[in-house]
């Protein structure tokens, strides 16, 4: 199985893109890990809340296959702590699909086309993350989750 991350925007920040070279690369001892990039939207600030959403939400589709399962990062999703979130991992390669996607949407959330064809929605916390350090975060719970799966001691450390 692959995991995909799918996000909205490069990352700015050299110490957070560091970070996240850091635990991508950890991550890749475990699964087939790949972080997809769709650019900003150019002269977003021409356009309406739903205008850029309907347009990322265009971007984000067209970067997925047919079969993928797509879970959107989504402040109303359900939140797991680190072991219920190993096992979510666990319970997708069990099922023998091909690519699983996490998609960071824009700072306006999502399209309804994007929430239809989604599988799944998952919230990291209440609390509101710039869209940059949710990149981190998910790519460290990935690794996390996978560490808890083989019983490494990364989780209790």
């Amino acid at each position: 199985m692959t995991i995909k991350l799918l996000a909205i925007g490069k990352t700015d920040n050299k110490q957070l893109q560091a970070l996240i070279d850091d635990y991508q690369k950890r991550l890749g001892f475990y699964v087939k890990f790949e972080f997809d990039i769709i650019p900003d939207l150019k002269k977003a600030k021409n356009l309406s809340e739903d205008q850029q959403k309907q347009k990322e939400g265009e971007l984000i589709l067209n970067k997925l296959n047919p079969t993928d399962v797509l879970i959107l990062l989504d402040e109303n999703g359900k939140q797991l702590d680190s072991v219920a979130f190993s096992n979510y991992l666990q319970k997708h390669m069990n099922s023998g699909i091909k690519q699983l996607v996490f998609v960071i949407g824009g700072p306006y959330g999502f399209s309804q086309e994007v929430y239809q064809k989604a599988n799944g929605k998952l919230s990291l916390s209440k609390m509101t993350f710039s869209h940059q350090m949710i990149r981190l975060f998910v790519i460290e719970q990935l690794y996390r989750g996978f560490t808890i799966l083989r019983n490494e001691p990364y989780h209790h450390r």
